[in-house]
């Protein structure tokens, strides 16, 4: 089984090429998207993916945007925010809308990976509960 299963999202091709080979490596599943809108169809085709990786800066639906969707219609999936452009400002706004991290282009793989496990953690803590709650409201409903 893989680490996490992950959407990578950014308009760069090269770059998503170059970090899925990397990620791979790493078994890390990857799923790859070059624009907002890609990376929403992809997750409404995909629910096994975990966390996606986003770029900030893009053309159409940027990261910030991009991110707002995400959390709107797959609140458990994570989201790691990337940027070769980062404000502080930008980081600041993206933890607020929900994004677990926010590191910068280029980032070191293995502080990415700890990233992506740390983040794929913690949705599958968040199910667990929710299916834990799920059960224990049916055998309360029972008894």
């Amino acid at each position: 089984m893989a680490i996490a299963n992950v959407l990578l999202i950014d308009d760069e091709v090269p770059f998503v090429e170059t970090m899925t080979k990397r990620l791979i490596k790493r078994d890390i599943d990857i799923v790859s998207a070059h624009s907002g809108q890609e990376a929403i169809e992809k997750l409404k085709d995909n629910h096994t993916i975990e966390v996606a990786i986003c770029d900030v800066k893009m053309p159409g639906m940027d990261g910030i945007e991009t991110l707002k969707e995400i959390k709107r219609l797959f609140p458990l999936v994570e989201v790691i925010m990337l940027t070769g452009h980062a404000t502080i400002e930008t980081g600041i706004e993206g933890m607020k809308l929900g994004a677990y991290d926010y590191l910068m282009k280029p980032c070191d793989i293995d502080q990415l990976i700890t990233k992506v496990k740390e983040s794929a953690a913690r949705k599958r803590e968040h199910e667990n509960k929710i299916i834990e709650a799920r059960m224990k409201e049916i055998t309360t409903r029972r008894a």
